[in-house]
């Protein structure tokens, strides 16, 4: 009875658990963005294993050019093919193990193959793959790199008997971890087109291995992805020191400008800088963007190796820094600049935009004030006129008045005709004195009112 009980009550309470995880109203991302944190595993590498990978830029095309030749390369296999929409893909192939896998920039085809005894770089992983379907590859290779791992010797390697592995070139060793393993390499491109590094076991188990490996095929790859904005901050320095001298030229030209037309020319020099320099932003700030946190990545794949110096050898750390850091520097510093005389361009044009606004403010002043001096000159004829034209009228409306009341003496009407028109002289004068102050205030009201709209 006990257990029958026990049993309901836990059937319910999963029930209950069941009913109100269902209700909760779940972010439609949360399962795929929890799931990241399970893409792109680190892959299990046993020792004796022999792993290549190349890294091909695609210039961000679509991919399905990619999943095309990889459905090409599992039907001749007979593997399921990759899932349309992925971004990575892991598959055993029989004789190897081929990881594909899409990033922003660039695409990685890792093939890691495990050999029962292994001479290292004698025949590589890549070596299985058809001939064919490695040159039909969409993208342009920017790395390329081969890793055998083979058991730590009794007696610890010299580079000199190494280096036949590396066609004669000199190493770069360390230890890494606790000294559980040893790397080799002599950070150069060999016949074959690939760099490599050799890998002495110690005491790394299959998944540390593939952790291991990992970073490295990343510090290649990262380091490579760095050295792309290189270029280009060599090809863009010069330009950039040719401006910033322009616009020295201009800056001092500023303080001798005698009017509004070498103002003027001024403010066309700064605006064909200011669209020259927001073109190189524009063509470069991805690149340098990129190459920065590419170099972060590098760096931290470096502090990840936990590296042990070999007496007499350089360290993967020292040997990257050196080299790569400068390279970094120096297209920072471009970057830099560019930024620099983006915002002093800037100025300038405010600074000069400026003095114009003054200057044509000045000459503004200077219209007003001659047309107000006109105003002045017009109202003063103005009124002399008005004045002429009282009189004129006056005249005219006098003798109108003289010849209607002689007309009424004539008839009797009135006696004392020239009495009247003295009389009538004042009277005409001011009926047509008001009545053209009159009209001149209407014409001001009116004007007034035009002016306000």
């Amino acid at each position: 009875m006990n257990e029958f009980t026990n049993s309901a009550l836990l059937n319910r309470t999963h029930a209950m658990s069941a009913l109100n995880v269902s209700a909760l109203n779940f972010h439609s991302d949360r399962e795929r963005l929890f799931n990241e944190l399970h893409t792109r595993p680190f892959p299990v590498v046993q020792e004796g294993s022999s792993v290549s990978q190349l890294a091909l830029l695609h210039h961000g095309q679509q991919p399905n050019v990619e999943y095309e030749h990889l459905e090409a390369l599992c039907e001749r296999y007979a593997v399921p093919p990759p899932a349309r929409g992925s971004s990575c893909y892991y598959q055993d192939f029989g004789g190897f193990e081929l990881r594909w896998e899409r990033h922003t920039e660039f695409s990685t085809y890792t093939v890691i193959h495990r050999a029962d005894k292994l001479q290292p770089f004698a025949h590589t992983a890549l070596s299985l793959l058809p001939i064919a379907w490695l040159s039909g590859l969409s993208g342009e290779i920017v790395s390329g790199q081969h890793i055998d791992i083979i058991a730590m010797p009794e007696q610890a390697s010299s580079p000199d008997t190494l280096r036949h592995y590396f066609e004669g070139h000199r190493l770069i060793g360390s230890w890494v971890g606790d000294k559980e393993a040893r790397l080799w390499t002599a950070y150069r491109i060999h016949s074959d087109g690939f760099g490599r590094i050799l890998i002495q076991n110690k005491h790394l188990n299959p998944c540390q291995t593939g952790r291991l490996v990992r970073r490295l095929f990343e510090l290649e790859t990262y380091r490579m992805m760095v050295l792309l904005a290189f270029p280009m901050a060599r090809r863009i320095a010069p330009e950039v020191d040719t401006m910033d001298t322009q616009l020295a030229a201009i800056n001092q030209q500023m303080n001798s400008i005698k009017g509004l037309e070498d103002e003027r020319r001024l403010l066309a020099q700064l605006s064909t800088l200011a669209a020259r320099i927001e073109q190189l932003i524009s063509d470069s700030n991805f690149r340098f963007s990129a190459a920065r946190a590419y170099y972060d990545l590098v760096m931290s794949r470096l502090a990840d190796l936990r590296e042990q110096e070999v007496a007499g050898l350089q360290t993967f750390n020292e040997f990257l820094r050196r080299r790569l850091t400068p390279a970094f520097r120096t297209c920072e510093s471009v970057s830099g600049q560019l930024d620099d005389l983006s915002q002093r361009i800037d100025r300038a044009s405010e600074l000069l935009r400026t003095r114009v606004d003054l200057t044509l403010e000045a000459q503004n002043q200077d219209l007003l004030q001659s047309l107000n001096q006109r105003s002045k000159v017009q109202l003063q004829l103005q009124q002399a006129v008005e004045g002429l034209s009282v009189a004129a009228i006056s005249y005219y409306l006098v003798g109108l008045v003289k010849y209607m009341l002689l007309s009424a003496a004539d008839m009797g009407w009135i006696q004392h005709a020239e009495l009247w028109v003295g009389v009538s002289v004042p009277v005409c004068v001011f009926l047509v004195w008001r009545g053209v102050h009159r009209l001149h205030k209407g014409l001001e009201r009116e004007w007034k009112a035009l002016s306000s709209l």
